[in-house]
């Protein structure tokens, strides 16, 4: 099986996953055989800087991958991996590797659009689709991607606490 998780950074493993699908900088290809990784591959999202709806699926789709992980995807994506016949799982937190785990067992969503990015590339007009502007949409992100970090920190804190 071929997994891509989202990633914040070129550090395979070890990277952060990336809480939005399409506007993450790169991608960690990780091939599993019987939950067993024998293969971790980075690529650079070439659309990182500015996409269109539907470009990064099917890019993803030129991987070869079986399943894609990540913090969160819109509407537009989650439907055109399921026509591809890719596994679309949203919730990912922590490191490329705890999303990996956290997938293969089990303790992730198929994938459910974010907030606010429910229609993205369903209307007509491309225009009115557009976010309001650039500025907002990165604020959006931002504010999406501090939500997941302040539960990566409540967890591990508990995390540490229980060892301490």
């Amino acid at each position: 099986m071929r997994i891509a998780v989202s990633s914040e950074q070129n550090q395979g493993l070890e990277s952060v996953a990336a809480h939005h699908f399409g506007r993450c900088p790169y991608y960690v290809i990780v091939d599993v055989d019987d939950h067993h990784i024998t293969a971790v591959e980075s690529i650079a999202n070439p659309y990182y800087q500015a996409h269109r709806p539907g470009q990064v699926p099917a890019f993803i789709r030129e991987q070869g991958v079986d399943m894609m992980v990540a913090g969160g995807m819109g509407r537009r994506a989650i439907t055109l991996f399921q026509q591809y016949g890719i596994e679309a799982y949203t919730g990912a937190a922590g490191t490329v590797r705890r999303a990996l785990e956290q997938a293969l067992g089990g303790q992730l969503d198929e994938a459910e659009p974010c907030a606010g990015h429910g229609g993205h590339g369903e209307h007509s007009d491309a225009t009115e689709h557009e976010h309001h502007d650039e500025a907002s949409g990165e604020i959006h992100r931002l504010r999406e991607e501090v939500g997941a970090l302040r539960q990566q920190i409540a967890e591990a804190a508990s995390a540490f606490d229980e060892l301490a």
